[in-house]
């Protein structure tokens, strides 16, 4: 073959091949399209809330709901306690859960990128030498003749498969998607940990505080108890007066080990969460009045929730992946192309390899269909589209799930509020019948038995106040997280979902 020829035929061959590009540009299947957002504005049949009930002292105020506020990246801020801020910027650095997250969202990466290496060219080279010897009766491959010999081949092999129906591309669809749903894992995970430590921080203050109400209920429980058995001893009162406030005392010390217990439990939950181990010390201690509960609170449409909530957008990207998976399936139902190519020399001599008359080369192209399978294409396919349709559903009820979760946590802060309100004024109640006790008790008008049942009262409803204000917090911090938590104006983590555009 002449130099001419040899020309002619590599001409040929990156005309067919650029003719399979051209091709590439169509892929089967369907194209995806976002599911429509959801046509109602409300999460609730009587409207959008605009605010809830206010009542006196701390926690008591009312919060209005703002239509279309943004959410903060950073939204515990909004708390105003440094020691929140501090642990949570010390469960970011620490936590393992997040840190698994990134690396799964980091090899998703990797993935979609050695997947679109399937676009180019598969170039390989290779030098093997070898001595054998053949038999007499048998012609040498070498000129020489001999039966004895080396031969050294230096080979540079060339693969193609043109992506003629798109297989490969709605393979790198399916994993970007599938990319995208680990992004979005990572908010998620972000945001359970960011409201896990904001909630046992709450609970952590709450149960202190009720564990120092108990402890003041029990001495003076304790006092009244040594007051009777008195005056059980002088007959001033009977064996039952004394078993009463026997019971009563025991009652009240059983309400305090729980307490302890749930205390412990969420020392040991905070360490948790900021990659401790339950022996080191979380150095942040809270208390009720160290936080401050956010007066102005976010409200998304339902069009915009889907936009934010990291679980929605992980089923979309799902559902993405899914529907690029049936364009994978028919396209392996159709003929495929593969051009394979190779250059080199061969010699018997090392010193000689790439000299003159020792070159090789060869180009070639195969077309393969599947003509009978037994019908396993056939139901792959169908098995990948029933998988699409799987999908689409578990969309929907994540979306339904997703406004319920918003809808039950709008009911929640408002029923808060009311029993902030009752609570706070059955506390002022009871501080007020104290008082009056205290000045009665002064002027000899009643006894330190009843001064002490007074105290009780008023401790009693103090812990009713401390549970209310708690669950008001509690019922904020699901607010933020039913939202989305922000995550689109943070930076604070590292592939956040900007890092998709570098895939």
């Amino acid at each position: 073959m002449t130099k001419r020829h040899v020309v002619l035929t590599w001409r040929n061959a990156a005309l067919a091949m650029g003719m399979s590009l051209m091709l590439a540009g169509c892929a089967v299947g369907p194209d995806y399209q976002r599911p429509a957002p959801p046509l109602t504005r409300m999460y609730t049949p009587e409207g959008p809330l605009s605010a809830t009930a206010a009542a006196p002292g701390k926690d008591g105020q009312a919060q209005q709901f703002i239509a279309g506020m943004d959410i903060p990246g950073q939204w515990w801020t909004l708390f105003q306690s440094l020691s929140l801020n501090g642990l949570i910027d010390d469960a970011i650095k620490n936590n393992p859960d997040l840190a698994a997250a990134q690396q799964a969202l980091r090899q998703a990466i990797e993935n979609v990128r050695a997947q679109r290496g399937q676009y180019d060219p598969q170039v390989s080279a290779g030098i093997n030498a070898t001595r054998q010897k053949t038999g007499q009766v048998l012609s040498s491959g070498i000129a020489s003749n001999d039966t004895l010999y080396n031969l050294t081949t230096a080979q540079l092999s060339i693969s193609y498969v043109p992506d003629v129906w798109g297989e490969n591309r709605r393979q790198v669809e399916s994993l970007v998607a599938q990319a995208d749903q680990q992004r979005f894992q990572v908010e998620a995970t972000y945001l359970t940990l960011t409201s896990n430590l904001v909630n046992a921080a709450v609970q952590e203050a709450s149960l202190r505080a009720q564990i120092a109400s108990t402890q003041d209920m029990i001495h003076s429980q304790t006092t009244i108890l040594g007051t009777t058995r008195k005056q059980r001893a002088l007959g001033d009162a009977s064996e039952s007066d004394v078993a009463t406030q026997e019971a009563a005392l025991e009652q009240t010390r059983a309400t305090l080990p729980p307490l302890q217990k749930q205390w412990a439990q969420q020392r040991d939950l905070l360490a948790m969460l900021t990659g401790r181990t339950p022996d080191q010390r979380v150095q942040a201690n809270f208390s009720m009045d160290s936080l401050q509960l956010p007066q102005q609170l976010p409200l998304s449409v339902p069009a915009r929730l889907v936009e934010q909530r990291p679980d929605v957008r992980m089923a979309d990207s799902q559902l993405h992946a899914a529907c690029a998976q049936v364009g994978v399936a028919f396209a392996a139902r159709l003929p495929n192309i593969d051009i394979t190519a190779a250059w080199g020399s061969a010699t018997d001599q090392m010193h000689t390899l790439f000299g003159a008359g020792t070159g090789f080369w060869n180009i070639g192209a195969a077309i393969a269909a599947p003509i009978f399978d037994g019908g396993t294409l056939k139901h792959k396919q169908r098995a990948a589209e029933a998988a699409y349709r799987q999908a689409a559903e578990q969309y929907r009820s994540t979306v339904l799930s997703a406004l319920q979760n918003v809808a039950d946590t709008l009911h929640a802060l408002e029923i808060d509020a009311d029993a902030v309100a009752i609570a706070v004024h059955g506390e002022e109640a009871a501080e007020h019948s104290y008082t009056i006790a205290q000045h009665q008790y002064a002027l000899g008008d009643i006894s330190m038995v009843a001064l002490l049942n007074a105290q009780i009262t008023y401790r009693q409803a103090e812990l009713t106040l401390i549970q209310a204000r708690a669950a008001r917090y509690a019922d904020t911090v699901a607010l933020f997280q039913a939202l989305g938590g922000g995550w689109w104006n943070r930076h604070d983590v590292v592939l956040s979902h900007q890092s998709g555009s570098k895939m």
